[in-house]
């Protein structure tokens, strides 16, 4: 028997306070997962990776979300395609979460097969009038932006995409993100539902207690602060903070580097993003323990180390890249309470390990982030369904993007007429 739900999806929505926190049942009900699957990462733009991920011709990725499968797909023209991971013949699965290289695309079922464009190429023991033309992969689509790759899987998604892809499209070309290769990469799956994964990742309320790796680089005053708290020390570490944006703002004008704050997280634009340059603050070249590049050969064959880090928002995602990498990572959702977390270091293709940079100085700032961060996660997803939890407040200091993405939540649920 299915269960029935005091308060449907939309009541809870409509229920929130504006300031706080969700109510519980929108962190772990299993029909709210449903509906957040359907509408969020069926029907908006998500990333699911990198160029890098299939470099060559006959490259394959497939990445699930949600019940469907995705296969990026390198073909022989140097496209990279999407598709639908499901047989034409009676829908079996292509391939397998992951990577692998192929000539063609063999259904391991009954063999029909497929050109790296989608067309079948064959398909035994169906007669000889059979209309191969009508069976094509079903093609999903893709955007390719700098380099990194984004889908959506509704026939008729989102046009604002086009936003998105003008602007990092000018902020990353310089990086020739396309001509880098994955140094490493990892998957966590963290212990909580993915909009607490989101929300621990839009305030840095918690990085002087929990991330002293990436504060090295980072200053938390970049995400917010309530001057009228702080101790004289602390507004003097906020001025020098200040000062050092200003100086480095002007040099970046000064090479036209495009470093101003483009803001599209308004409730009623369906692809949200943040995207701005973030001064990296001690050497100020990279996000490493020293501050300094972890790679010596830098993207795009720049010679400029002190690029900051110029980062993304989307609505599940958060790229920095900077002078010598990129770290790339995404969200997807699993259960109510356990949610994917991907991330990929990017260096400059012809960047050789143990010559030109160091995997442990390069991973060490992030792999350390995420890590804590997971935990922070999972304590936060157990409070929420403690029947002891009421929503709190959020700070107006350090915690406007997380009301932010709940009002933008909300709107996009209410957009698809969630009930």
């Amino acid at each position: 028997m299915a269960t029935v739900f005091p308060k449907s999806h939309k009541d809870l929505l409509q229920e929130r306070q504006p300031g706080f926190s969700m109510p519980s049942e929108l962190y772990g009900r299993q029909d709210v997962l449903d509906n957040d699957i359907e509408v969020i990462f069926h029907q908006h733009w998500i990333m699911v990776g990198v160029a890098a991920d299939v470099p060559e011709p006959g490259d394959v990725y497939a990445v699930d979300i949600g019940r469907s499968s995705v296969l990026l797909v390198h073909d022989d023209d140097g496209v990279i395609r999407a598709f639908r991971n499901v047989c034409r013949h009676r829908g079996s699965r292509l391939k397998d979460p992951g990577k692998s290289t192929v000539g063609m695309l063999v259904c391991p079922y009954h063999q029909w097969t497929y050109d790296l464009d989608g067309a079948l190429k064959h398909a035994g023991h169906m007669g000889a009038d059979f209309d191969r033309s009508c069976r094509s992969l079903m093609p999903v689509h893709v955007r390719d932006i700098a380099g990194v790759l984004f889908v959506c899987l509704s026939d008729n998604p989102p046009m604002d995409i086009a936003r998105l892809e003008q602007e990092m499209t000018a902020r990353w070309a310089p990086y020739d993100l396309r001509n880098t290769r994955i140094a490493y990469e990892s998957d966590i799956i963290e212990a909580g539902n993915w909009k607490l994964v989101i929300e621990n990742n839009r305030e840095c309320y918690h990085c002087a207690g929990g991330h002293p790796e990436l504060l090295v680089s980072l200053s938390s005053a970049d995400l917010g602060y309530s001057a009228e708290e702080m101790t004289a020390h602390e507004r003097a570490q906020v001025d020098a903070f200040e000062a050092l944006s200003e100086r480095q703002r002007a040099s970046w004008d000064a090479d036209g580097i495009i470093h101003h704050v483009v803001d599209e997280m308004a409730d009623e634009n369906p692809t949200m993003f943040r995207a701005q340059r973030q001064v990296i603050i001690g050497a100020g070249e990279s996000q490493t323990m020293t501050t300094h590049v972890a790679c010596h050969k830098l993207l795009g064959g720049g010679a400029r180390r002190d690029l900051g880090s110029s980062h993304l928002w989307t609505h599940h995602s958060w790229t920095h890249v900077m002078s010598d990498h990129a770290v790339v990572t995404y969200c997807i959702p699993l259960t109510p309470d356990t949610t994917l977390v991907r991330s990929k270091w990017l260096v400059r293709a012809d960047a050789v390990e143990g010559v030109d940079y160091d995997l442990e100085q390069l991973t060490e700032v992030w792999k350390a982030t995420n890590a804590a961060d997971a935990r922070f996660v999972a304590i936060n997803h157990c409070g929420t369904q403690d029947p002891g939890y009421v929503p709190g407040p959020y700070s107006r200091y350090t915690e406007v993007f997380l009301e932010r993405f709940a009002s933008w939540y909300s709107a996009r649920l209410a957009a698809h007429g969630v009930r």
